[in-house]
């Protein structure tokens, strides 16, 4: 297919979220009031009177996803690249949720594990998109990096993305979503989006609630679950949002007048709140809520900004902080970005002790390993509690199983994200951006399998959980203790790996089913200096169409895009040097040597050769160079028939 035109399709506008209506009372209202619009007092200039045009819309998908954070983004791609009609929803004018221009968090994941504080790092598609920023992005521009997404998502065959688009409501046969009902603000359309299988990726999950999903709000009593860093009483307490801002060191003193709205920040008895470094925000600058946190968000915004512009004033003005004399604010958010709301319950709620005791899944789908980072009661609003407790650091990733990401009474329903089946405290945890977007492209993935096989989720992770994890697997995602073992993998029937020379690792590590180093263990091939080949023979011909290649890219340092742009052993502000960059594919056809793929500045872990398929009996993967690595390194080679 030719790359598509979005504005071919009517989809797609620009304009801020806090102009859609947010209750159905009001969805209701304006398009009624659209129907109201007298024809005849329109004077078209030029053109003479016009109708009316159509303001409902009614379009079919096979999966719907709502949201486009960094989960929704991941659920949406993966669900389009394994074969489903997608269309990913999306409220705001950009995409990335809390990473995007409007929010400019860091998207964190697994970063810092005990006791190296060392990552290890999510790959799949939010590995393809952080990798893909290193290239178009290097000035670390959080506006680019808002077009980077657009750019990615555009490009996916099978996808259709709606901006500024708020799914209001979802239309219901018995515990089946039908449709979601949307209003596109910019277009002033209402859209009636139909699809077999709906994900909601957008936090607050405010679909979700409409069909009636079940979903819990607050901290659960320890004793529901064993946990040791809930409270003995169960409460409405959920961890609030916060406003970001940027500075910029104009050269020169730069006084400062706190606007009028201003709430005074009391620096000298606030209780572990660390002031410094504050060029990027100040995380802590948070306000959350006992009671309705959704219903609250306008209030706690206008709180938000006044208790940013507090800490600003008290760093600006107290005498303290000499070295912000020549700083100046170029940046100030508008938008809070939120850690907590609605947690949508499945058929398993996970809990403190699943991280803490590392409980394997049979239905392992994604994993974690921040920190239990709960952060204090009352925010801001309570400077007597620090403003997080970093209850628990992990030494090793836990599990995510599949049965927490959909929905325990709507059959048709997933979730990925902060809205998944977790206790509070498990939230604590979960919630940063890369294991939010492990957990898009698990649902992603299997909403393609459930309309593939048209059944729902459940039934998919009941009967099919193999063929879910195994497509991940393929699509470099990770699941710890879950080896791929792809029967229709070709590389594992080879009766011979060897490479033109070994400086680490073993060929035969190619094909264990485990595409990183972790816990320890080696499990990759890495050869002596660049200009390397691997071979893999087979005793009889096969028919050959795809070889899929993962590499490395040094998955224990972090490559997100980060305020201070640090470059040490455990983040890289460029890209990463171990990165391959060129290499070729030869077939050895009836003796000979042809040329079946060729790759130059690739820009990808995993790496895909798709040719007319050929009979051979031997393939030789040429590698040439890297991104500035000394040594190239392999980890995983895959061959398909088709």
């Amino acid at each position: 297919m030719k790359r598509r035109d979005f504005f071919k399709k009517g989809t797609k506008g620009a304009i801020a979220a806090s102009l859609i209506p947010v209750t159905g009372g009001i969805f209701a209202q304006r398009t009624d009031d659209i129907k109201k619009i007298i024809v005849d007092q329109w004077e078209a200039q030029g053109a003479g009177k016009k109708e009316i045009p159509n303001r409902k819309k009614t379009v079919s998908y096979d999966v719907a996803v709502l949201g486009a954070g960094l989960a929704g983004i991941c659920a949406a791609v993966s669900a389009a690249r394994n074969g489903a009609k997608t269309v990913l929803v999306q409220d705001r004018s950009v995409l990335g949720g809390n990473s995007s221009s409007e929010v400019r968090v860091h998207v964190n994941g697994v970063g810092h594990l005990k006791p190296n504080n060392l990552p290890e790092r999510e790959t799949g598609v939010i590995e393809e998109l952080l990798l893909l920023n290193r290239f178009q992005n290097q000035q670390q521009s959080f506006p680019v990096w808002d077009h980077v997404l657009y750019d990615y998502v555009y490009k996916v065959e099978n996808l259709d993305l709606m901006l500024n688009t708020q799914a209001i409501e979802a239309n219901m046969v018995g515990d089946k979503i039908i449709s979601a009902r949307c209003w596109q603000a910019t277009t002033e359309t209402e859209f009636t989006v139909n699809a077999a299988q709906f994900i909601d990726c957008s936090g607050d999950g405010m679909l979700a609630a409409s069909a009636g999903a079940i979903f819990r709000t607050g901290r659960e009593a320890s004793s529901e679950f064993n946990e040791q860093y809930a409270p003995k009483v169960a409460d409405g307490w959920q961890m609030g949002a916060t406003i970001l801002f940027s500075t910029k060191d104009m050269g020169k003193p730069m006084p400062f007048t706190a606007p009028s709205y201003t709430l005074k920040y009391d620096g000298d008895n606030a209780y572990k709140r660390k002031v410094v470094p504050y060029v990027g925000g100040i995380w802590w600058c948070e306000v959350g809520s006992q009671n309705d946190i959704i219903a609250e968000y306008e209030t706690n915004r206008h709180k938000l900004m006044g208790y940013m512009y507090g800490v600003w004033d008290y760093i600006k003005n107290s005498g303290k902080f000499p070295d912000s004399e020549n700083l100046a604010l170029d940046w100030v958010g508008a938008i809070p970005g939120r850690r907590e709301s609605r947690r949508f319950m499945g058929d398993y709620i996970l809990s403190e002790k699943d991280l803490t005791e590392h409980k394997h899944f049979n239905d392992g789908v994604a994993y974690g390993g921040w920190s239990i980072d709960e952060h204090g009661e009352g925010g801001i609003e309570n400077l007597k509690v620090p403003g997080s407790y970093f209850h628990y650091h992990f030494k090793k990733v836990y599990e995510i199983p599949y049965r927490s990401l959909y929905s325990k009474n709507i059959s048709n329903l997933q979730f990925s994200g902060r809205n998944i089946s977790q206790t509070h405290i498990a939230l604590s945890s979960s919630r940063v951006m890369a294991t939010c977007a492990l957990m898009g492209q698990a649902t992603g993935t299997a909403a393609s399998l459930c309309v593939q096989k048209n059944i729902n989720p459940r039934e998919l992770g009941k009967n099919y959980i193999k063929d879910l994890q195994e497509q991940l697997l393929r699509d470099d995602a990770y699941i710890p203790f879950r080896p791929a073992n792809d029967k229709n993998d070709l590389a594992k029937q080879a009766s011979l790996i060897f490479g033109s020379s070994t400086k680490s690792g073993d060929t035969k590590n190619l094909i264990n089913g485990i595409s990183r180093d972790i816990d320890g263990n080696i499990n990759h091939w890495q050869a002596d200096g660049l200009n390397a080949e691997l071979q893999l023979e087979w005793k009889k011909p096969i028919l050959l169409s795809k070889v899929e290649v993962k590499c490395d890219t040094n998955l224990h340092k972090t490559i997100f895009m980060h305020k201070l742009s640090p470059e040490n052993e455990k983040h890289t502000s460029i890209i990463p040097k171990e990165l391959l960059k060129s290499m070729e594919v030869q077939a050895r056809v009836k003796g000979e040597w042809v040329n079946i793929g060729e790759l130059n500045n690739n820009q990808t872990r995993l790496i895909k050769f798709n040719f007319e398929q050929i009979k051979t009996t031997a393939i030789r993967l040429k590698l040439k160079e890297t991104y500035g690595a000394e040594n190239i390194k392999l980890f995983e080679v895959r061959c398909y028939e088709s």
